[in-house]
């Protein structure tokens, strides 16, 4: 493909986007394959000559498209959103325009630089304090690839702060610290580094949130027993439930352990602290108070597409302590005077993406009222959500709302009597029913036992009368659902 011919097929791409999103809406939300449905599409091995791009593209159309799943759709009420706007659409054409690996500030100085101010950019308009800044010359962001990334990179840095300062620990005698409702980031990076995870149980009489008591008993437990916990990661909206860690309670333990890193897992709720009023029920004083690093996505409810995981630290040395490894090749005149930072020693890997670039037309374009505008809009409608179960006498909330999640349960009032067992059965039916539409799409859940679904709120597309109709639709269901229950008994 030559330059005109690129040109092309871009503006025929860019049409049959456009056309995508104006037919969204009349799309289903689960694509209506089975397994294996692209596999025997496609031939066994490459093509032995070039094909012709039109082609091709109409292969995407014919084949790809049929099989998404439409996150963005207005009726995706499922896991949590997945970030799509044409800014950062646009911003991810042109930085893969401008192929390099960004992992040193020579390699690329655009890259480096645009990272550096997004990252302050942001951490002001969440409201972090400046001790997380780049300009502070400590402490400072990066862009990772998603949380677990985020998760593993400070857990490696936490072991190693740890280490310098308890050098006799025995690596099998550390301890990872997580809640049973803290996303599967903090298990897997104790798989990935050989370490042993504890898992520190939540009540639903603290609405899933971890309290300073489980944490110093824990902690007073471990160390009697000659273990060392080296870090805790702790949530701001959990995935199950979006329970919030109760931070200010969990600091004021930790002052009695100083090398105990508290990482703040904020994924998907961190960027509602771009809203004033949430900043107190984010706890954002806390955070800026006790936390070691804090990390949030904006390719889940921050306009940015995938991938965009923000992850600040309050010491940026204590990453490249951790994470400096420079062969010869890779040394600079500007790195080795100390006046860049080189973000191959901030993250796992050498190379990285060109991702501040998507960062800098989305903040550009919306505005800081732009986005928090967006955010208001998305909990707005899931507070009408919300207010629709608490209306209904057959479904109950699990859990206040959080943000723009809700979660739910059916609990038909003419059944009252059933059992905890019995009324888990009947929530998995309808449940069974609801995902079987394709129409919309809704997450299962568990609370300590308690069978339940969520409904999450973050499409761009989403309007009131899209929560309308899903709420038509769960009632549809549940009273197939409960009907055929009772035919069984």
């Amino acid at each position: 493909m030559d330059i005109e011919q690129f040109r092309k097929a871009g503006y025929q791409a860019i049409d049959r986007i456009c056309d995508y999103y104006y037919s969204l809406q009349q799309r289903p939300v689960v694509p209506p394959v089975q397994p294996g449905y692209l596999i025997s599409q496609l031939p066994d091995v490459p093509p032995e000559a070039g094909e012709d791009f039109t082609v091709i593209a109409d292969d995407y159309q014919k084949l790809i498209l049929p099989g998404v799943t439409h996150w963005q759709h207005p009726s995706f009420f499922a896991y949590f959103p997945t970030a799509s706007t044409f800014e950062a659409l646009l911003g991810d054409l042109y930085s893969g325009s401008t192929p390099n690996p960004g992992f040193n500030w020579s390699s690329s100085p655009a890259c480096t630089e645009l990272e550096m101010v997004m990252m302050d950019w942001s951490a002001k308009m969440l409201g972090l304090g400046p001790q997380f800044l780049n300009s502070s010359g400590t402490g400072g962001g990066v862009i990772q690839t998603t949380s677990s990334d985020s998760a593993l990179v400070v857990t490696v840095a936490a072991r190693s702060q740890y280490a310098r300062a308890h050098r006799s620990t025995k690596l099998e005698d550390m301890v990872i610290y997580v809640t049973s409702q803290t996303h599967s980031l903090g298990v897997k990076a104790s798989l990935v580094l050989g370490l042993e995870c504890r898992i520190l149980d939540v009540r639903a009489e603290d609405e899933y949130a971890l309290r300073g008591e489980t944490l110093r008993a824990a902690l007073q437990e471990d160390t009697a027993k000659g273990k060392h916990p080296f870090i805790l990661i702790a949530t701001i909206g959990t995935t199950s439930s979006g329970a919030i860690d109760r931070l200010g309670e969990i600091g004021e333990v930790a002052k009695d352990y100083p090398d105990l890193w508290i990482h703040v897992d904020a994924a998907w709720a961190g960027v509602t602290l771009a809203c004033p009023e949430y900043r107190e029920v984010a706890q954002l004083d806390n955070i800026n108070k006790y936390a070691w690093s804090v990390g949030t996505n904006y390719h889940k409810w921050g306009l940015v597409n995938f991938d965009c995981a923000l992850l600040w630290v309050r010491s940026r040395k204590d990453l490249t302590d951790a994470l400096d490894v420079t062969p010869e090749f890779l040394r600079t005149k500007q790195s080795e005077a100390g006046a860049v930072i080189d973000y191959r020693n901030w993250h796992l890997g050498l190379g990285r993406r060109f991702r501040s670039l998507k960062i800098w037309f989305v903040l550009r374009s919306y505005g800081v009222g732009g986005f928090q505008k967006y955010i208001r809009r998305c909990i707005e409608l899931n507070n009408r959500f919300a207010s629709l179960v608490s209306a209904s006498p057959d479904f109950s909330l699990v859990t206040p709302p959080s943000f723009a999640l809700t979660v739910f349960r059916f609990a038909p009032a003419h059944l009252a009597t059933l059992s905890e067992a019995a009324l888990n059965d009947l929530n998995h039916a309808m449940y069974t029913r609801i995902s079987a539409r394709t129409e919309i799409f809704l997450t299962q859940t568990k609370l300590n036992g308690t069978f339940c679904v969520r409904f999450v709120v973050g499409s761009g597309l989403t309007r009131t009368e899209h929560i309308e109709q899903a709420w038509a639709l769960i009632q549809e269901e549940a009273g197939v659902a409960v009907k055929e229950w009772e035919d069984k008994l």
